[in-house]
């Protein structure tokens, strides 16, 4: 690699690294979009503290219209998903076939202190399930080791070799007229001629993942036209995690950063002490290049915003819940394409991920998407949670913003 821009050691010049203030900032930062979240959709004008004489009308409306004791990503779901059986429990119904469980119902543990609070803060949820996800990634790391030590194989050597493998199908295989810049070349050009690029792309390669995930789901939670379109891409990004995850168990991959100083690559992010507290860490998997988390979120998002933006529908011509400026309409386009761009110029210039896992990411992204609606199976064991903790739950806010009548009405869902 050259080094007209080195240091005077002869290094080159890496850019600045991430903040040191990494180990306060960054979980502050998260905190603080979980607390915004957490007011944002909040359930207007709904008072936790229980008025048995002045609440309990109101209590009916939010509470008795409809029962969502087994609301999980949409209310047409969730309304075939139960039927009453002959002993007044909901049997299940998913993906269409009818499942013989009873569950019990949970609306009696409505006026409990935790159902209020829950009902006054249904993000909560959300929440919940994000710690549920990363308790499956933490696992991901022994489970490699596990699997690949008792085989017998050493698994650093392994996904050493598999990095190999994939420059080597990127370079030098017929496939290499898809990927007509290398990885290392293109790092190599951004520090010699763009060290203030590279900079910002170290500043940013946490901020993308974590933090912009957080504020993402929070923001389509509040600006979804209904809980329905919002639970697809909750549930395609879900499904695109564990499809991740069962990956790095069986594919170790070793990032570009970690290979042998021969290839010519940089570990731009990591130096001075100044790694992120998402990347580092004893449960951070540091071999689970393939495919990348990075873009498989970048991608929900981009994917997400192109159907935000209203243009589709319109084309379609369908009709759009909440008006759209063609402003709006072209800001969120642009966001659309520009954001998985943006992180796949990230991942790649910083020497953490190969442009084949972002391919591969892409396809599991599209295969989750189609099969997304498989989480619909657990709503039998998440209706049983509820029960043995006493707590109804709550109907989302999302949509709450498009109502027409009172605030305690609840939001009107439609199929995706």
């Amino acid at each position: 690699m050259a080094t007209t821009n080195g240091t005077a050691s002869g290094t080159p010049d890496l850019g600045k690294p991430q903040s040191a203030a990494r180990v306060w900032f960054e979980p502050t930062l998260v905190l603080c979009l979980m607390l915004g979240s957490l007011f944002l959709n909040r359930r207007r004008n709904y008072s936790i503290r229980l008025d048995r004489d002045a609440s309990s009308d109101a209590a009916r409306n939010l509470l008795g219209r409809r029962d969502p004791d087994y609301l999980d990503d949409s209310d047409s779901d969730s309304a075939r998903s139960r039927s009453p059986s002959p002993l007044g429990k909901p049997t299940h119904r998913v993906l269409g076939i009818e499942l013989d469980i009873d569950t019990p119902a949970s609306s009696r543990f409505a006026n409990h202190l935790h159902s209020r609070i829950l009902q006054k803060f249904p993000f909560l949820i959300e929440m919940f399930y994000w710690g549920l996800n990363y308790v499956a990634y933490a696992m991901t790391k022994k489970s490699a080791a596990t699997l690949y030590n008792r085989q017998g194989h050493q698994v650093t050597a392994l996904a050493q070799q598999h990095g190999i493998d994939i420059l080597n199908l990127e370079q030098d295989s017929i496939f290499s007229l898809f990927f007509p810049i290398s990885e290392q070349h293109l790092q190599a050009y951004i520090l010699n001629h763009h060290q203030g690029l590279m900079t910002f792309f170290n500043q940013i390669y946490s901020l993308v993942h974590i933090p912009g995930t957080v504020a993402f789901l929070s923001w389509y939670y509040y600006a979804a036209p209904n809980f329905s379109t919002y639970a697809v891409a909750r549930r395609t990004m879900t499904l695109g995690n564990f499809a991740a995850f069962i990956i790095f168990c069986f594919y170790p991959c070793m990032p570009p950063r970690l290979l042998p100083a021969s290839f010519g690559f940089q570990d731009t992010v990591r130096q001075g002490n100044a790694e992120s507290v998402w990347v580092g860490g004893a449960n951070v998997n540091q071999l689970a290049a393939m495919p990348s988390l990075h873009f498989t979120y970048a991608f929900v998002i981009g994917s997400t915003f192109l159907y935000h933006s209203g243009a589709l529908q319109a084309l379609r011509g369908q009709r759009i819940v909440g008006s759209r400026s063609p402003l709006k309409m072209f800001a969120f386009l642009c966001a659309g394409i520009l954001y998985p761009l943006l992180v796949l110029s990230v991942i790649v210039a910083t020497a953490n991920h190969y442009y084949l896992d972002a391919v591969v990411a892409t396809f599991s992204v599209t295969a989750a998407f189609l099969c997304n609606r498989v989480w619909l199976i657990f709503l039998p064991a998440e209706a049983l949670f509820a029960w043995c903790i006493r707590v109804k739950k709550p109907v989302p806010t999302t949509g709450q913003r498009y109502a027409t009548d009172d605030e305690h009405r609840a939001p009107q869902y439609v199929v995706a």
